[in-house]
């Protein structure tokens, strides 16, 4: 099973379920921590190969959906029935898969920083990494990459943050995750219409210049869909930006818990 913690604030109270990125871990959430244990029961998992689940095997032709069913296991072994999740980067995919595969286990998706469409310029980048990840030591790539989705110093504690979790990555599952990107917009495309029922808020910074422009035309087509943009942000939102993300999110759950309560 997934490494897992969990902060309960009481019997009575709601499960938000935090999903980190690639290379990340649980900790990234350090500063939403304090703000959500006020409101919400908290779930934190290390996905596979990130932090305290770095020995989690991969299979043949294993995929985000498989992901998606491990923090669905963590679920069902802590007995909880309904989450909302909370997911950053690459982990909005795994959060989105749990709502199409689990639809009644879920009861918001916060999706901050998101991954919805890989443009052409990400295509490249992408595919020249899993060209050469075999013969160049993955954190030189890893560095590159997070210096390309976080340019700004402004970001620097997002992508330090950020590199140095990703120490932690082997290469074997560094290549794994790289791999999942291959087949990553039909699967996208797909999952945007199936999860179209459940309220759905993204949460973008304003200068995420390599993901913002899908998440923003995919917004205007899905009246189910919502967005937020905070200012002086990147990719990493809910590091450069903690504030104004615990807030937006935590507005957004109230708004969908089963029996409401004041901020």
């Amino acid at each position: 099973m997934l490494y897992y913690k969990t902060i309960i604030k009481s019997n009575e109270s709601e499960w938000v379920t935090l999903l980190h990125g690639a290379g990340g871990s649980s900790s990234i959430w350090f500063k939403q921590m304090r703000y959500y244990r006020k409101h919400f029961n908290i779930l934190l998992v290390d996905l596979r190969g990130h932090g305290k689940s770095a020995n989690k095997e991969w299979k043949k032709n294993d995929s985000f959906k498989h992901l998606a069913k491990e923090v669905v296991d963590v679920l069902d072994y802590l007995k909880i029935d309904k989450t909302h999740i909370i997911g950053m980067s690459l982990g909005t995919i795994v959060g989105q898969a749990m709502a199409e595969s689990y639809p009644e286990r879920i009861s918001t998706l916060v999706l901050g920083g998101a991954i919805i469409n890989v443009n052409l310029r990400t295509k490249f980048l992408l595919a020249v990494g899993r060209t050469i990840m075999n013969f160049v030591p993955y954190m030189l790539l890893y560095k590159l990459f997070a210096y390309i989705i976080m340019p700004k110093k402004a970001h620097e504690e997002s992508r330090l943050r950020f590199v140095n979790e990703a120490k932690k990555v082997s290469q074997k599952h560094f290549i794994k995750w790289v791999k999942l990107t291959k087949l990553v917009n039909p699967y996208l495309a797909h999952l945007q219409v199936a999860t179209r029922d459940i309220p759905t808020l993204f949460i973008m910074g304003e200068e995420d210049y390599l993901f913002m422009p899908p998440v923003e035309k995919l917004v205007k087509e899905n009246e189910n869909f919502s967005l937020e943009i905070i200012e002086e942000a990147g990719h990493v939102c809910n590091i450069d930006q903690p504030e104004a993300f615990n807030q937006i999110s935590s507005e957004f759950i109230m708004k969908h818990l089963a029996k409401p309560i004041l901020l």
